[in-house]
């Protein structure tokens, strides 16, 4: 099974592709929805929440209270890195069952949304990584429209993140959303013809034979790994 990881810049249009792909039936593991199943009551990443920054970031319904928790961390780097050293890993783990699950059941291939993708480290197990890219002019005037931001405060939200252009250097194929939906779809079924193209038929061997998949895995990553650090350093981007 091939596993792609699909990430993209603030409003470049990451979750309208994940849309269009879940509606073309390809298996999405949403990590952003991952993140709050790994907080809820009874969990342990609530629980070690708790122990760390005190239960008045519990709501009366015994919930996160995910605007008094950020109010916490913000400016804090080291509760910031406490809070991420509790929930990355958790959601780590839930893409990986995940993902897991996506194989008994026999699918070709699964695509892993993830915002932090490249940052986090993620890219590095994926055996495809599709960046949605648009120009930052085009970034900056959807973020200003979406939220009804200042142009002022819309740079600041943009400059706090990872550009564009770098995410780009790490993609194997890029989504260009800079222009119509119509077009959008147009490059995403594109993507996928490649994409089930590089699944190739191994995909059913994998499936039939546990550590036929795990030898290919390791393969995968080892070969891609090379190959991308050479590219990166040399290479025209593949666009679709």
């Amino acid at each position: 099974m091939l596993v792609v990881g699909l990430t993209g810049g603030i409003a470049t249009g990451k979750s309208t592709v994940s849309s269009i792909l879940k509606s073309r039936q390809v298996p999405v593991i949403d990590a952003d929805v991952l993140a709050r199943e790994v907080v809820q009551p009874g969990t342990k990443g609530l629980s070690q929440i708790v122990a760390y920054f005190g239960s008045e970031v519990l709501l009366p319904d015994a919930t996160l209270d995910r605007k008094k928790l950020g109010a916490i961390i913000f400016n804090n780097e080291a509760k910031r890195k406490k809070l991420n050293s509790i929930i990355h890993p958790a959601v780590s783990r839930a893409i990986l069952f995940n993902v897991f699950w996506c194989w008994l059941r026999g699918k070709k291939l699964c695509v892993v949304d993830v915002p932090l993708l490249i940052e986090g480290g993620l890219w590095k197990w994926m055996g495809k990584v599709v960046v949605v890219y648009c120009s930052a002019d085009i970034q900056l005037q959807r973020l200003m429209k979406r939220d009804n931001s200042s142009r002022e405060d819309a740079l600041a939200r943009l400059n706090s993140q990872l550009p564009i252009a770098q995410k780009v250097e790490y993609a194997d194929i890029v989504v260009d959303n800079s222009g119509s939906l119509e077009d959008l779809k147009q490059q995403i079924h594109s993507c996928l013809v490649k994409l089930e193209r590089k699944a190739g038929w191994s995909w059913r061997l994998s499936w039939i034979c546990p550590p036929f998949a795990l030898i290919s895995a390791l393969w995968t990553l080892g070969w891609r790994s090379v190959k991308r650090s050479r590219r990166r350093s040399r290479r025209p981007l593949e666009g679709i």
